[in-house]
């Protein structure tokens, strides 16, 4: 007989994965957030408003995450190696090619659909790998990895403005393209992993390689409903966040800095909350909804900040706005993907990772154009961050419906091993067991 493979390894070749994972969030959504900076440029060139520009980021962030679960179903028949790999060479053309754009509609196929395809090839594959290579230190290993958006935004956005300033947008697209394919020896670095119940055969079936089974856990269809809600102001900062920054009178290094606070307070809060997540001291669901709230109501602090009087002053109430924002929307993104294997299983996150970027990009396509269109409207992003910010807030309240979200009356003590790989909080049968030399105990019921 075939001996069973081991459990997640917590550690070892995890942590290379984990490396590979951090550069590919990096140079995806790292990138995606300092974008924003070149989006004046684009609708100056082409003489366009900041609705139509807004789509070129739009575009390609709703590629990324709708084309998500084509790359989880390449993953799970090929392997996430070659998918990645694949991902990272088309991610390089769409940025070398739209440098050579002549209207805002290559600018949409280029960027929007080619590099945004590539990006769906490798965000979810990654991620999904690095969770089946942890158990108990799971969150603390995907918040190490989501740091890369952080980390890269702190260094890109002024980069890509000093590559705006010296090289025009199209050189800096140029360049661009040369950073993306870095995603390729990424893809190189994800080696397969055979863990106890995998599937002896990959799922034949496009339906099952998708994964939509999935959507017969009630709290997995719930926890797609409040992420595709979440979806819609959540990225608005990626693309507006900039340009919001100089419709309050920040010069364009000032709006610079802006990005750049919010992405150390983003990327320093994953690594801590992934850490003290996997102490099990507050069940993930209730985590989840607590910080997408704070998300929300950071995001509305943004938009309420006012004017700066000249572009020589730095902002400091939109600092600390952003900075706010940054800090809690970095301790959410662990989360969402820390849940995962407790909804689905760890068979399941690949599948799963994928589905939900897919939902939320519904909100990833709806946000960024309904921001720039409140904005030609109102002349400034005031409506925009207060319209994407309830969007996120509503979205935290749907997460109440998850289990564990809620305090409950019965008494609860932290597992002693890790949870089962069947995905902890799915609905199992429990036993309950007599105490040795006392009354048999009964079972614990819900308030």
């Amino acid at each position: 007989m075939t001996p069973e493979p081991p459990g997640p390894p917590d550690g070892g070749w995890g942590w290379v994965v984990a490396f590979s994972a951090f550069a590919v969030n990096g140079l995806s959504y790292g990138l995606l957030r300092s974008l924003g900076l070149a989006l004046p440029d684009l609708a100056e060139h082409f003489d366009r408003s900041a609705q139509d520009t807004a789509w070129v980021s739009a575009l390609a962030l709703a590629m990324q995450q709708a084309a998500s679960p084509v790359g989880s179903a390449l993953s799970t028949r090929w392997g996430a190696r070659p998918v990645v790999m694949v991902g990272g060479v088309l991610t390089s053309l769409g940025f070398v090619l739209s440098a050579f754009a002549r209207s805002l509609l290559h600018l949409y196929l280029g960027l929007g659909l080619l590099a945004g395809a590539g990006w769906a090839l490798v965000f979810a594959p990654a991620l999904g790998t690095l969770s089946r290579y942890f158990s108990r230190r799971r969150v603390l290993a995907v918040g190490l990895a989501l740091t890369g958006n952080g980390v890269s935004s702190l260094f890109l956005a002024p980069a890509l403005q000093l590559l705006l300033d010296t090289f025009g947008w199209r050189g800096a697209l140029l360049l661009l393209g040369a950073v993306t394919f870095h995603l390729t020896p990424c893809g190189a670095l994800l080696r397969p992993l055979s863990l106890p119940g995998d599937p002896k055969a990959p799922p034949l079936n496009p339906l099952a390689a998708l994964g939509l089974g999935l959507f017969k856990h009630r709290a997995f269809s719930v926890f797609a409903l409040g992420t595709a809600l979440i979806g819609g102001g959540y990225f608005v900062p990626y693309v507006h966040l900039a340009p919001h920054a100089l419709d309050r009178g920040l010069g364009g290094y000032g709006a610079a800095l802006v990005v750049s606070v919010a992405a150390m307070g983003d990327s320093g809060a994953r690594l801590v909350c992934g850490c003290l997540a996997d102490q099990g001291w507050v069940p993930l669901p209730r985590l989840l909804a607590l910080f997408g709230a704070l998300t929300g109501l950071g995001l509305l602090a943004v938009g309420l900040v006012p004017a700066v009087g000249s572009e020589d002053d730095w902002g400091g109430p939109l600092l600390a706005a952003a900075g706010t924002y940054g800090l809690s929307a970095g301790s959410y993104a662990p989360l969402v993907f820390g849940v995962l294997p407790g909804l689905v299983g760890i068979g399941g996150v690949v599948q799963a990772t994928g589905l939900v970027m897919m939902l939320m990009s519904l909100g990833g396509l709806l946000g960024p154009p309904l921001s720039g269109f409140l904005r030609d409207e109102t002349g400034n992003f005031t409506a925009s961050f207060l319209v994407c910010g309830s969007f996120i807030l509503f979205g935290s309240f749907i997460y109440l419906g998850l289990p564990r979200a809620l305090p409950s009356c019965r008494p609860t003590s932290p597992p002693a091993t890790p949870p089962p790989e069947r995905g902890e909080l799915l609905p199992m049968p429990q036993v309950a067991l007599p105490p040795p030399g006392g009354p048999p105990s009964t079972l614990d019921t819900d308030c």
